[in-house]
């Protein structure tokens, strides 16, 4: 397997490690892979993606990107701050309600490295984000720029081969540490990391379960996203792709995209107590608090080694404060 080529913006790899506690109250094995600790101003899984993305648009002569997401997206945080590092403007596009949004977490940080940020409110955000895309790119173009548009969580087919390396990356951990992961546990909210590490199960015959708890739209959604950004993948690799295999768990989306229930909020302060980790409140935290309902359903009897992948986003948390009981 021959990946293209990419810039190299993260810290890799991302350590893996065993959630002692926490698998001796389910008695399951079950570990954490820290792709949260990918970096600090790119932290979590984006920046994987974007690795791949943004060397396309270097090869493409490009020097301005052009994202979107919601207030608190971490995919548009961390392409500000890859687009800075590699002397590139970046542009914003964020779903929220205009100057009422409160400059804090990851939409702070955005407005601290200088990214241009357009905000539209949910709807028209939700219906038109990619014909406003295309209309800031005409914009740029006409001042000069030749910009790039990467699709909201860089959930393509170029930047979907971020979690096709990183699967191959688990591999080379699994044998270090002499374990075989069964089981690998994902957060959906675009379908791009869950598509790069189907396809890297797939390409590799390893047999695994690939299982995404879906954060926001519903099972259905997602499966045609999954299976649209694996079509668009599989023209670098000369194996067919199937996605008979993909694995939705629906019924965690609780009030909707970066809304919290208490009681996801208290499930990651009792991770936090716990085992010392943090997890979000958008992905991640949502993502767990359905793994630890499944489990308490039975839902994994059959999994001995499950690997839960911790794809960032704790400046997200920040917002939330008043929130946690």
């Amino acid at each position: 397997m021959q990946l293209p080529e990419k810039v190299e913006l993260a810290f890799l790899p991302t350590p893996i490690y065993k959630l002692e506690k926490l698998s001796k109250q389910f008695q399951k094995n079950i570990y954490i892979k820290r792709d949260d600790l990918t970096g600090i101003e790119t932290s979590g899984n984006k920046i994987r993606k974007l690795e791949y993305s943004l060397r396309e648009a270097f090869e493409q002569g490009c020097d301005l990107v052009i994202t979107c997401g919601g207030m608190q997206s971490n995919h548009a945080r961390a392409t500000a701050y890859a687009a800075a590092k590699l002397s590139m403007k970046s542009c914003l596009l964020l779903r929220g309600n205009g100057s009422s949004e409160p400059v804090e977490g990851n939409y702070f940080l955005d407005r601290l490295v200088g990214a241009d940020i357009v905000i539209k409110e949910p709807e028209i955000f939700n219906r038109d984000k990619d014909k406003i895309m295309l209309k800031l790119k005409t914009a740029y173009e006409a001042k000069g720029y030749k910009p790039y548009i990467i699709p909201m969580g860089a959930s393509n087919g170029i930047g979907t081969l971020g979690y096709v390396e990183a699967f191959t990356e688990i591999l080379k951990q699994e044998e270090a540490m002499k374990v075989e992961f069964d089981t690998i546990i994902d957060a959906v909210g675009s379908g791009g990391t869950y598509a790069g590490l189907y396809i890297g199960n797939e390409l590799n015959r390893t047999k695994k379960q690939i299982i995404g708890f879906n954060i926001c739209d519903d099972k259905e959604y997602f499966i045609k996203e999954i299976t649209k950004i694996i079509k668009e993948a599989q023209v670098y690799f000369d194996q067919e792709i199937k996605t008979e295999r993909i694995k939705i768990i629906d019924g965690y989306v609780g009030q909707g995209y970066a809304l919290s229930r208490s009681e996801e909020l208290d499930a990651i302060a009792s991770l936090a107590k716990l085992e010392a980790v943090v997890l979000d409140p958008v992905y991640t935290g949502k993502a767990y608090y359905g793994l630890i309902n499944e489990l308490e359903k039975g839902t994994f009897v059959d999994s001995e080694n499950i690997l839960f992948m911790h794809t960032g986003g704790i400046f997200g948390l920040f917002p939330k404060q008043s929130q946690f009981k």
